[in-house]
């Protein structure tokens, strides 16, 4: 019982990456459009805190990665790839 609440946990994880790259990308296509320097800032803010946010929970996964599975190392790249990072 405790692989599988590990890998749902991994996986939870996997989703939040997901969705935190979805929202910077959003943020990213924003920034510099809006001729008030108010906005710019404010997205520009919500942009480094998106990024700060995805590697936040890139090093826990990081941490909840089994050192000696190689399964795990492919499974963690592939969910990488399709996110982009």
């Amino acid at each position: 019982m405790s692989d599988d609440y590990d890998h749902g946990r991994r996986d939870g994880l996997r989703l939040a990456l997901a969705l935190l790259a979805a929202e910077e990308a959003k943020w990213a296509a924003l920034l510099g459009e809006s001729p008030s320097w108010r906005t710019n800032a404010i997205r520009e803010v919500r942009h480094k805190t998106l990024q700060v946010a995805q590697k936040r929970v890139q090093t826990v996964l990081n941490r909840l990665m089994p050192k000696n599975d190689k399964a795990m190392n492919s499974e963690l790249a592939s969910a990488l790839d399709k996110l982009g990072l």
